[in-house]
């Protein structure tokens, strides 16, 4: 039965403390706002009713919670993404210091959405145990305890999840102000038709990712190489509907562009992989459903 008596204003004021903790795990697991503002509410409700006498650390029974939901909606989820309307990207987040979403999440690299779309490649209690220990700095004995293994099992999934990532990692990364500069360079040319700038500032192997999850045209398909990648891209730009608008703006803690309809709504989200002075990889977010929390232009 559900408790029905009111939570204390020191046990909502103590979920509040973690509440920034909470949803990054969530959101680092799912690549969702929405999926994980739904998984930090459920923990809520589950603080709400446990007794006092099961909670000997808030943090950790928090983080149990938060973890274990996480990883069964990822399970679930797998299937939904394997039926999904060409490329799934996570969920953009606009980290700029007013968003509203950006006070509730832990900024560092491994929010980026190229490291998101990364862990993609690890099963979920992989991501759970290697994002608990490298990104937030549990030690073992706790997620043995979070994720229901041995701290020897969790210590070899770690080992994996680390290999793998390592693996598919670039070698070589960029400073945000040089990614600032080459986006610059990157939309300039892109306006003016500049299709020779264009394909300097693109690798030769640059990959296009489009999410439009049959909401709304995408690419139903990864676009290859900088001549189609630069065709494809000043292509949208041509063919914007009136009144669209480009801003740059801080999308999961890197440099990116949000575009505006008319009316300022936002329409679409850009991020880009750098590395070596060039742009590697781009991923244009225009499913209208995950950028229901992109703010409004200003």
């Amino acid at each position: 039965m559900r408790r029905e008596e009111p939570i204390s204003e020191a046990a909502t004021e103590t979920f509040e403390r973690h509440r920034s903790l909470l949803f990054s795990i969530a959101y680092r697991m799912l690549g969702s706002v929405m999926e994980a503002e739904d998984v930090v509410q459920e923990a809520f409700v589950r603080w709400r009713e446990a007794s006092e006498g099961e909670v000997r650390s808030p943090k950790s029974y928090l983080s149990t919670v938060v973890t274990r939901l996480s990883i069964d909606r990822l399970r679930s989820a797998k299937a939904r993404r394997e039926e999904y309307v060409g490329p799934w990207l996570p969920e953009p987040i606009a980290t700029r210091e007013d968003s509203d979403v950006a006070g509730a999440v832990v900024l560092d690299e491994t929010l980026s959405m190229a490291f998101l779309v990364l862990l993609e490649s690890l099963t979920p209690v992989e991501r759970a145990v290697f994002l608990l220990r490298e990104v937030f700095d549990y030690d073992y004995a706790e997620i043995a305890s979070l994720v229901g293994k041995s701290e020897d099992n969790c210590r070899q999934i770690s080992r994996r999840a680390r290999q793998s990532v390592a693996a598919r990692r670039p070698r070589f990364e960029s400073s945000p102000e040089q990614e600032e500069r080459l986006m610059g360079s990157f939309l300039e040319a892109c306006m003016s038709g500049d299709m020779e700038s264009l394909l300097a500032l693109l690798s030769e192997d640059a990959t296009l990712w489009s999410d439009g999850g049959g909401k709304t045209r995408a690419a139903l398909n990864p676009i290859h190489g900088a001549d189609r990648v630069a065709r494809y891209f000043s292509g949208i730009l041509r063919k914007a509907p009136p009144g669209f608008v480009v801003r740059p703006a801080s999308i999961n803690g890197r440099p990116g562009f949000i575009g505006y309809f008319e009316d300022g709504r936002p329409q679409s989200v850009t991020t880009f992989d750098v590395a070596e002075g060039s742009i590697r990889g781009i991923r244009l977010v225009v499913n209208p459903e995950k950028l229901r929390n992109v703010p409004q232009m200003s």
